[in-house]
């Protein structure tokens, strides 16, 4: 029976270890590249690690002013559309959680039903709308286009966490004095912090790896986004893949540092949440 346990470990850990290894890959590529040479990269002879690691092509991305205007207006829109929507959604989904709202079902059901249409279907609506209201070629307008479908998803997420807290820890810090705004954001807030991460996290890639809507909605060169500046590596005849995969790079380390600062975040929260009740 040991010997069976011991196996069924060494099983699991080898399993675990492809999966890393077959994830990580993708990402490991994408990095020696950027530190290959332009000679090296279209090799026909693939290699796993530079032969004379060069940093050209970030230096080629960092005398590119355009680059970093495309970087901070990412950032914006991605954190602008990160902050409204976990907002909005922790609002909506603590109510439709928490309250006995006539039509919940049916809000609901209106709400994932956004969710099952192709986002394609909705750019030439939006467009008009949008057109209508002046905000297309605007950040603003692309904002108000990544809350459209991100804030259904958003919402669900945090009514299923709001909804998963015992009533009766709201109902305990009211009894002891606090407010249903003050209950919300020393206590309920606090506990419901891994789904406040997950929902942020989702609302943040979706924005910042976007291109779709951000390609139909940005026409000047100093509104666009940094999945659009990747586009521009390509031309016609030939694509500079140094570049590109240097590029790719720096647009990674920004979801990274924001997925590691909410993963603290997570623990912090059922911790503090758990010694306010």
């Amino acid at each position: 029976m040991k010997r069976k346990t011991t196996f069924q470990k060494v099983l699991i850990y080898l399993a675990a270890i492809f999966v890393f290894v077959v994830s990580m890959f993708p990402f490991w590529w994408m990095v020696i590249s950027s530190l290959k040479p332009t000679s090296e990269i279209f090799s026909s002879v693939p290699t796993f690690w530079p032969h004379d690691i060069t940093f050209q092509h970030y230096y080629n991305i960092f005398v590119r002013a355009n680059f970093w205007v495309y970087f901070t207006n990412s950032l914006m829109v991605a954190g602008t559309v990160t902050v409204l929507g976990t907002g909005i959604a922790a609002l909506a989904g603590y109510a439709i959680g928490r309250f006995n709202i006539k039509g919940k079902n049916a809000i609901l059901l209106m709400i994932l039903s956004v969710q099952m249409f192709p986002l394609v279907v909705m750019i030439i609506p939006l467009f008009i709308v949008m057109s209508r209201l002046g905000l297309v070629n605007s950040l603003v307008g692309l904002v108000i286009v990544y809350l459209t479908f991100a804030l259904p998803f958003c919402i669900w997420m945090m009514r299923s966490y709001f909804a998963s807290i015992p009533v009766e820890i709201e109902e305990a810090a009211m009894i002891d004095g606090c407010t249903r705004m003050q209950a919300f954001r020393k206590v309920i807030f606090p506990l419901a912090w891994p789904g406040v991460s997950a929902t942020s996290i989702f609302a943040f890639i979706t924005a910042w790896n976007e291109f779709v809507f951000a390609v139909t909605f940005i026409q000047d060169d100093s509104l666009r986004t940094l999945p659009l500046a990747l586009q521009q590596f390509f031309s016609r005849f030939t694509a500079d893949f140094g570049g590109l995969m240097a590029a790719s790079t720096i647009a990674t380390i920004p979801v990274l540092l924001f997925f590691i600062f909410f993963q603290r975040k997570m623990t912090k929260g059922l911790v503090q949440g758990s010694v306010n009740t």
